[in-house]
């Protein structure tokens, strides 16, 4: 089974207008709205690879019980912990020439709800797969993702940790089987200016010696380079057609990876499929649909 985390998932509004003027009473020409959030995205699109998964993660109020409603399939089972006050975040992205984003800030999570979340740990087995993704809310501690690492790391479980900065460097040391950072990530990390292939690879394998396994950077335009385990490098472009959203691509590129690892066990492969899925939410308004994946594969 694979396990998504999420801890402050968020209903997404989207609005889109030819233009905004502060001050007035504005309006829309369209909108849109999706259910958001590092795991949760990465849920999704392996329902659409036909490969099932359980989201784990918080959520509270009306807008909670939204997200919970909205993500529920055949391949997706929602294990949120409730919350007994607040609201699941709403952010708002507003389309007009250039984006503006508001972005809430969600629940408070008490240490009790945290220990509950902690408990849902104790059914992953040997084999299966934990995704940590996305940053941790203010009122959580620093030591989030570290303390849920400790709570398996005697168990046989392939950790794939989707963060920045210290989030992701603590975790380095429960030797993740898959980090993915891109390039700006890691010039932030290491205080340098990552321009060139060469400084790529260099960068994504000293995140190999701190214990990540598998560095898969995404280069936005560019495509993607895996560094696997081996130490051998792998690269893959991008499909031209319109981009729409960039919004979820770095997460439907995890949700592919893994899905192409566990169906094939081939780095190759699974970097293929994990562009796939990238490219795939990039054309489309939402995430990766099985329809354009399909299309996708065919040209890649």
């Amino acid at each position: 089974m694979i396990y998504t985390v999420t801890l402050n998932p968020s209903i997404d509004y989207i609005v889109r207008m030819s233009g905004l003027t502060l001050g007035i009473t504005n309006r829309s020409d369209s909108e849109e709205y999706y259910f958001g959030g590092k795991g949760i995205n990465v849920s999704c699109v392996l329902a659409e690879l036909d490969i099932d998964s359980t989201a784990l993660g918080f959520t509270a109020g009306f807008t909670g019980e939204a997200i919970e409603n909205g993500i529920k399939n055949d391949r997706i089972t929602t294990d949120f912990i409730r919350l007994d006050s607040g609201l699941s975040r709403i952010n708002i992205k507003i389309k007009s020439g250039e984006e503006t984003e508001i972005n809430g800030q969600g629940p408070d999570i008490s240490e009790e709800k945290f220990n509950a979340l902690m408990c849902k740990l104790d059914h992953i087995q040997n084999g299966d797969t934990l995704v940590l993704a996305g940053s941790i809310p203010k009122t959580m501690p620093d030591d989030t993702y570290e303390r849920m690492l400790e709570k398996i790391k005697d168990k046989d479980v392939r950790i794939v940790v989707d963060a920045t900065k210290k989030l992701l460097l603590n975790s380095l040391k429960y030797k993740p089987f898959l980090i993915k950072p891109n390039r700006q990530e890691l010039s932030e990390i290491f205080g340098v200016d990552v321009k060139t292939e060469e400084d790529t690879e260099k960068y994504a394998k000293e995140l190999q010696k701190l214990g990540a396994k598998n560095v898969l950077i995404s280069l936005g335009g560019e495509g993607a380079m895996l560094i696997d385990e081996f130490g051998e490098k792998h690269k893959m472009g991008v499909a031209k057609q319109k981009v729409i959203n960039t919004v979820g691509s770095g997460d439907s590129m995890v949700a592919g990876f893994v899905a192409g690892y566990e169906k094939e066990k081939s780095y190759p492969y699974a970097l293929k499929l994990g562009s796939v899925c990238g490219n795939a939410t990039a054309f489309l308004p939402g995430l990766a649909t099985k329809a354009k994946i399909d299309e996708l594969l065919k040209i890649f």
